[in-house]
């Protein structure tokens, strides 16, 4: 869900986490109280940086950095201070569950739990991507047809509500309707300060299967099968993506958990894991990888948009930092275009027009899934394109809406996600590309995440968005005084 430029060719200790383990009879240790009061320090914070915001100021958090590529406001007031927000609190091996402050990342909730062979259900593909923003947000990956989104797998979240009160919701408590409409309200319905999580057994390893296809509509035929029968040519399938290079060059990346010995790959130095991928056989291309360089696999190179700032090219590749191939150092290079304008500027040299920015993941259902690729390939000049179903969880209990993006249970829907930039044409209206891929997106009875651009009209957006009088209801009761944005302000109205 990231920015890529368009390519150009050129020649286990954790800072920050205060882990504590809950004993075997469920007896909280003194490292665990000490968790949960580092914690509560922390919450301390968060409410007299709230208390020191003016009323007439809208409520933001105080954070520098952001995985969105949407503007956001600007505003002069104070934010609220989430410094100590950004540790695992506590892991309970025998529950299989995490307690994890609001704005923890992956890569350290991660490095937390995998030393008890435990990790999140779903695990974001970029490692700063926070778990607070990926409840609140949409976060996806390869085991999301089989474990959802990372909101479903919320026990309990406590949530800093736009009134300035913390409460705890769960799915079947007095805040059950704001613990359902939390998901893709991106913070106009609060921020959360705990969250208390379902985690997986995993084993050390994954083994991959490459699979490739020539026919978009047999990719998607063999997507539906796996994802009915968890398994293809009688192996197991566990985890599950796939990435587009072009109409009759496309892959499926089966993978399967293993405590079996032997070597493994490393896609963190001079290979690259996209172009791993990538073969002529008609018979599956294997790999190995341990279940960490699994989870990361992409973040070392940004998916493939490493690429636009010459960090494939073998020469400079050899040269560029290790630390410095992971994407959040990419995102503060794009950080600086953006305030700099400097691709603008190079284009303008060149006597080209600026370039429209399409960065956007949207879902179709996986039977619309051909369909968009063909349309996009058509009509949009970017590529890769990468592929990855998701199912809400068949949980044990009554199946639960998620209001404000509103997935059919029981049906399969195919996140695609494209990252990069395409040339304008003088006189064309603005977000010419992004308009388009809207209305293709509805068509298909699919829907757009909104961490970028978006052009909707009010209205339209209310009818996507809003799950009918569901979003109103939820900000007069939390957020009575107006101090967070709305969702529309937030996510489309230009800055």
């Amino acid at each position: 869900m990231w920015f890529c430029w368009p390519y150009r060719s050129v020649q286990a200790s954790v800072p920050g986490v205060a882990l504590s383990l809950l004993g075997k009879a469920g007896r909280a240790p003194a490292a665990q109280e000490s968790g949960f009061a580092a914690h509560q320090a922390g919450v301390d914070r968060l409410l007299a940086s709230y208390r020191a915001i003016p009323r007439d100021a809208n409520v933001r958090l105080a954070k520098k950095t952001s995985n969105l590529f949407r503007a956001r406001a600007k505003n002069t007031a104070p934010g609220l201070d989430v410094s100590g927000l950004t540790q695992v609190i506590a892991v309970d091996p025998q529950a299989e569950t995490a307690d994890v402050a609001g704005m923890t990342t992956y890569e350290d909730l991660v490095a937390v739990t995998l030393q008890y062979g435990l990790a999140p259900l779903v695990v974001p593909q970029l490692k700063t991507i926070t778990l607070g923003g990926a409840v609140t947000g949409l976060g996806i990956e390869s085991t999301s047809f089989r474990n959802g989104l990372p909101h479903e797998s919320v026990l309990e979240i406590d949530i800093l509500t736009g009134a300035g009160e913390i409460i705890t919701a769960t799915p079947d408590g007095e805040y059950a309707d704001l613990l359902r409409g939390f998901p893709n309200s991106y913070g106009t319905l609060g921020y959360s300060t705990r969250l208390k999580i379902q985690l997986e057994a995993v084993e050390p390893y994954v083994a991959l299967r490459h699979i490739r296809f020539h026919e978009l509509r047999e990719l998607e035929t063999t997507m539906a099968q796996i994802i009915a029968d968890r398994s293809y040519a009688g192996e197991r399938v566990d985890y599950l993506d796939g990435v587009v290079f072009t109409a009759d060059e496309s892959y499926l990346v089966l993978g399967r958990q293993t405590d079996e010995p032997g070597p493994v790959s490393d896609y963190t130095d001079m290979d690259i894991f996209y172009r791993s991928i990538q073969h002529d056989s008609k018979e599956p291309k294997r790999d190995r990888l341990t279940i960490s360089d699994y989870l990361w696999r992409w973040d070392t190179d940004w998916f493939w948009c490493s690429r636009a700032f010459g960090a494939q090219h073998p020469k400079i590749r050899r040269f560029w930092p290790k630390p410095y191939r992971r994407s959040s150092f990419y995102w503060k290079l794009i950080a600086l275009d953006h305030k700099y304008h400097i691709g603008d500027r190079m284009e303008a040299r060149q006597g080209n027009p600026p370039r429209e920015r399409v960065v956007q993941d949207i879902e179709v259902p996986i039977e619309r899934t051909a369909d968009f690729l063909h349309w996009f390939l058509r009509e949009i000049p970017i590529e890769p394109i990468w592929l990855c179903p998701l199912r809400l969880r068949d949980a044990n209990g009554p199946k639960r809406p998620w209001p404000l993006y509103p997935l059919e249970p029981d049906r399969t829907y195919v996140n695609i996600g494209f990252w990069s930039a395409v040339p304008t044409t003088p006189g064309q209206q603005e977000g010419a590309a992004n308009r388009a891929i809207e209305h293709e997106v509805s068509a298909l009875d699919g829907h757009k995440s909104l961490y970028s651009d978006s052009y909707y009209a009010q209205e339209e957006f209310a009818g996507l968005y809003y799950g009918g009088d569901t979003y109103a209801q939820l900000k007069r009761t939390y957020d009575p005084d107006s101090r967070l944005l709305d969702l529309y302000s937030k996510a489309v109205q230009r800055k």
